[in-house]
């Protein structure tokens, strides 16, 4: 039997090498994850993609982003 720990043990803090990373690693390869588009948090905390993100005009992702973008800074 383990003994409880006290303290719970917490994350490292990100380097600013990693911010801003998109990219995911997998046997030493990487894997952009761009053309997925931009997560959402919905106001019940789940998590989901927009559906046809790679059927839009660039200027449809700009204004998505920029909306997503300011929906973020109210709900923080």
């Amino acid at each position: 039997m383990s003994t409880p720990i006290e303290h719970p043990l917490g994350l490292p803090a990100p380097s600013e090498a990693d911010a801003g990373t998109r990219e995911l690693k997998v046997d030493s390869e990487g894997i952009k994850l761009d053309a997925l588009g931009p997560m959402v948090v919905n106001s019940d905390g789940t998590l989901s993609r927009i559906a046809n993100w790679a059927n839009m005009a660039d200027a449809e992702k700009q204004r998505t982003l920029r909306v997503l973008g300011a929906r973020n800074q109210l709900s923080a």
